[in-house]
């Protein structure tokens, strides 16, 4: 058995946050019913090129990157009937997450107060740019704006360069993370009162929170940290050196390391100098150290630093692109791209989950569904419907 057997999770959100808390919430064995609307279906369905498949089963690559192992229902919640499907489903249900602006779901009658009141386990997670509260919470967030104002944008770049955002939308993604997170403790919780609750996440407030050691560089010196390209505020060295033939990362995490590497580089008496034998020397003397490392990597290739490195127990590795990191041996024996049937008799493409627990099964993942490719069978086996209130729904374009 997978460890959420039993949990269902009704899914309104559209994107990338809400839909990563349930993708990962789906993997972990939880009954995904992601609701979309009637013909046009979750946003990221038409962020193409790149596309997988072709015709109707065509789908966008970033809508395969959030939404394996869920069930698509198609309902239009702005009319009477859609809300009544929604409600008795969500009487149905332990968790609903939804990423409307606040107050959003309020005038179909499905927010939290109202379903509640007919299922007071419900757990209800609300994902929204800036909380449900303060001066900010009627404005709509978006993951690039996010890193923006939380900061983010401030730390990343080249010093002399304009700020820049992540390569992902990596607000989106820690902020799917922590909805996970927060849905489990709530779970754990309603099995020790038996009642359920409402969670306010914002993307803002999670940003804020994953500035980690630089917020806190800020609240403990007042000074603001500012772009430093590759290098480390904290640590030295670890950064990005030029080799012989490339490009490598080198993270040496201790003074017993720099030690180690100092010796490998021919350099043994680095750690032996006042200036350079403490972490805490290094980053005080970084501009003094950090070009003769560099002299010293350039003398060497990629391939014969990282094997030195690597018999000695220092944190190198090279700067690989998407495609030569999945090529990777390690990724290949971890089984880290996966080809997931559709149901269907087609297959897409999609990196396993890091997701591992050894009493858990994992063998049964199913690809994103096709836009809804489940609406019968999930208003069937759900909610009892026979077969002509179904296509009753479908003649009045409810689902």
């Amino acid at each position: 058995m997978k460890a959420l057997d039993g949990v269902r999770i009704l899914d309104l959100s559209r994107v990338l946050a809400g839909p990563w808390a349930t993708q990962m919430l789906g993997d972990l064995g939880a009954e995904v019913i992601k609701i979309e609307k009637p013909g046009a279906g979750d946003d990221t369905r038409g962020w193409g090129p790149p596309w997988h498949g072709e015709g109707e089963s065509r789908e966008a690559a970033y809508f395969l990157a959030a939404n394996r192992n869920k069930r698509s229902l198609t309902i239009d919640i702005a009319k009477p009937e859609g809300q009544a499907l929604v409600r008795r489903l969500a009487e149905k249900s332990d968790v609903l997450v939804e990423n409307f602006k606040a107050g959003g779901l309020q005038r179909y009658g499905l927010d939290y107060q109202r379903l509640r009141e007919i299922n007071p386990r419900l757990i209800y997670c609300s994902i929204t740019g800036f909380g449900q509260t303060g001066p900010r919470a009627a404005e709509a967030g978006y993951d690039l704006m996010i890193q923006a104002m939380s900061g983010f944008m401030s730390i990343t770049g080249e010093p002399d360069g304009e700020p820049q955002r992540a390569g992902v939308a990596i607000i989106d993604v820690m902020t799917g993370l922590h909805a996970a997170v927060a849905i489990l403790a709530a779970l754990r919780q309603r099995d020790a009162t038996g009642e359920g609750q409402a969670i306010d996440l914002a993307l803002f407030d999670v940003a804020m929170s994953c500035l980690a050691n630089q917020a806190s560089n800020y609240l403990v010196s007042g000074k603001a940290p500012m772009r430093q390209g590759n290098t480390h505020p904290n640590i030295v060295p670890y950064q990005l050196f030029a080799t012989a033939d490339g490009l490598m990362i080198l993270a040496v995490g201790n003074d017993a390391q720099f030690a180690r590497f100092a010796g490998i580089a021919g350099h043994g008496e680095w750690a032996a100098d006042p200036r350079f034998a403490s972490n805490a020397a290094r980053v005080g003397h970084r501009e003094t150290l950090v070009p003769m490392i560099a002299e010293a990597m350039r003398r060497r290739t990629t391939g014969d630093w990282i094997a030195a490195l690597n018999q000695a127990g220092i944190p190198c590795g090279p700067v690989n692109d998407i495609a030569a990191a999945l090529a990777d041996p390690q990724a290949a024996q971890r089984g880290l791209v996966q080809h997931l049937p559709d149901g269907l008799g087609n297959t897409a493409p999609s990196v396993a989950s890091p997701l591992r627990l050894s009493a858990s099964s994992r063998d049964d993942d199913r690809a994103p569904p096709h836009l809804g490719q489940h609406s019968a069978a999930v208003l069937a086996d759900i909610l009892g419907l026979e077969a002509e209130e179904i296509e009753a729904l479908h003649k009045d374009r409810v689902i």
